[in-house]
């Protein structure tokens, strides 16, 4: 669990990521989350953007998909979301909170 001042550093680091991940009409696919998962393990960051097609709820999916993924949600914006997973292997470890 990350704190609120841990969650407001990630913000700040999210804001001049770009969207790594595409959901589109197909919604969330074992595909979507496996890109999701190897793109948390590589970077330990990532941003979701949902396309205008796709008839999700960001707050929602972003929670579902952490849960999933053992993710922390930081936030959502529009139809854009960060999750962020701390990588288990301390050499790995690009974000200090």
């Amino acid at each position: 669990m990350i704190t609120g001042k841990q969650r407001s550093g990630l913000k700040k680091l999210a804001q001049e990521m770009k969207p790594t991940v595409m959901i589109g009409k197909d919604e969330i696919t074992p595909a979507v989350i496996t890109s999701i998962d190897e793109y948390l393990a590589a970077h330990e960051m990532v941003k979701v953007q949902i396309q205008d097609g796709a008839l999700l709820d960001p707050k929602i999916t972003a929670n579902e998909i952490a849960d999933e993924l053992g993710a922390e949600f930081v936030q959502a914006i529009g139809k854009k979301f960060v999750l962020y997973r701390r990588a288990a292997d301390p050499a790995k470890r690009r974000i200090v909170l």
